[in-house]
């Protein structure tokens, strides 16, 4: 946990360095929006201009909640399990993804309520799925660091391995309630404002969990100012795994993309516990969650997706990677205004 006192900011002579090479490109000055910026924002993260992003992997932490008892899901968390087994053999949603843009997928235990017979599947279980959150803590102190340390733990992995950039996804059934209750307390929102459907809910079910929100936030006091304990009181293990991913993105100084609402949340955490950790996250796109579009806004970021997104396990993150591939090939490859006969733009104010 030392590692996250130890983040520094991102290299600015690399981020003026990538503005200075968009801005020799034959284009009007800005004309690629957001992306130019993630560019920039990537080459200060990598202490480059030279941007490089080839080797990338999308890593899905897994974990279960206590809460479902109170019938805030459509289904049970012995799904969690199941869908876990099918990420690491490479055969779930992310996996078709993030194969059509050569991502690695990596799943995580790291708070499971089952065991998982999977060569696959990282056993890093932290706690045997979280207390309901409705009556008590979902965490212990030590599982909640152990859970950071599992994220910090697998950037530092990928790093030695020559991983370039990473996306965050989770899989848990049950998530979105703490979620919930994370964006309720962190926004300064009421639960009905910043709860949804999840998987699918039908309305009565809405009312069971925006019941269970308000009651685990009574029950468990939760502070804004108190992220590290906000995660212990309300949190779950996979959550604190992602908040791990983006700490450990900023020590090891490679971009964390977000997914969808709990990877915002986890990323939320990250930036109340460490705000320079914003440096170092891409948004990818604004969940069509509730809270999604506020826990963005939270970090400082925008997504340059809005697709009513809300499937998780990194499937919306990993949509990002052909977004960036596409703007470095026009920062790489485009004609330059000192190769041509066209005046260069000049920045008007």
């Amino acid at each position: 946990m030392d590692r996250i006192q130890k983040i520094v900011p991102a290299d600015k002579a690399a981020y003026y360095a990538a503005k200075a090479r968009w801005d020799s490109i034959a284009k009007p000055l800005g004309s690629f929006g957001l992306l130019e910026e993630m560019i920039q924002k990537t080459a200060a993260v990598q202490g480059t201009p030279d941007v490089d992003i080839s080797s990338r992997a999308a890593v899905v932490m897994c974990g279960d909640h206590g809460v479902v008892s109170e019938g805030v899901t459509q289904c049970g968390q012995e799904v969690t399990a199941e869908c876990a087994k099918a990420i690491a053999e490479g055969r779930s949603n992310i996996n078709a993804v993030a194969a059509a843009f050569n991502t690695e997928v990596i799943a995580v235990d790291a708070g499971m309520a089952a065991d998982v017979d999977c060569e696959g599947l990282i056993k890093r279980k932290t706690v045997r799925g979280t207390r309901n959150i409705t009556v008590e803590n979902a965490m212990t102190a030590e599982e909640t660091e152990a859970a950071i340390v599992t994220g910090i733990d697998t950037v530092k992995l990928l790093a030695e391995k020559g991983v370039k950039i990473i996306i965050t996804g989770e899989m848990g059934i049950g998530n979105t309630t703490p979620t919930a209750a994370v964006a309720s307390v962190l926004l300064g929102l009421p639960p009905e404002k910043v709860t949804g459907r999840g998987a699918g809910l039908s309305s009565e079910g809405m009312e069971r969990k925006i019941s269970a929100v308000k009651r685990a936030i009574e029950v468990n006091k939760p502070s804004a100012q108190k992220p590290i304990e906000l995660l212990r009181k309300i949190g779950g293990a996979e959550i604190a795994a992602m908040t791990g991913l983006f700490f450990g993105g900023a020590y090891y100084h490679i971009p964390v993309v977000i997914d969808g609402v709990i990877s915002a949340a986890a990323a939320a955490v990250a930036c109340c516990e460490a705000p320079l950790c914003r440096e170092y996250m891409l948004a990818s796109h604004c969940s069509g969650e509730p809270a999604g579009k506020g826990l963005l806004e939270y970090c400082g970021l925008t997504a340059p997706i809005n697709a009513g997104l809300r499937l998780g396990e990194g499937t919306g993150g990993v949509l990002l990677l052909p977004l960036l591939d596409g703007a470095l090939a026009l920062y790489r490859n485009s004609h330059r205004f000192d190769e041509t006969n066209i005046e260069r733009y000049a920045e008007l104010t």
